[in-house]
């Protein structure tokens, strides 16, 4: 039976990043944010955290309706070129049950 994962991210941009325009930039968030939204997936909370650790900018935790979903979005990540530009440590869950 198919759930939901949860994925919690840290991220940090690598040097090419810094290379890019305002307008790339913008466009690289946005086809995230469109690949999570066309395959079901959500972003549950996604905080900068850049005051309170030197190592990680920001960090955040996705939902995504099965383990399918999570790999096409990493393709779709991997296709556009997003791990030239950022650096993350994640982690796979699914949800806890405490009965």
């Amino acid at each position: 039976m198919a759930q939901p994962i949860f994925k919690v991210w840290f991220m940090r941009y690598k040097e090419p990043w810094y290379k890019l325009t305002a307008e790339e930039k913008d466009k690289l968030m946005a086809q995230n944010a469109e690949s999570l939204q066309q395959l079901g997936c959500e972003l549950i909370i996604g905080c900068q955290g850049v005051w309170a650790s030197e190592e990680w900018l920001a960090w955040g935790v996705e939902k995504y309706p099965d383990v399918e979903a999570l790999q096409k979005h990493t393709l779709n990540l991997f296709n556009m070129n997003w791990f030239e530009y950022i650096e993350s440590k994640t982690s796979l869950g699914v949800e806890m049950s405490f009965e």
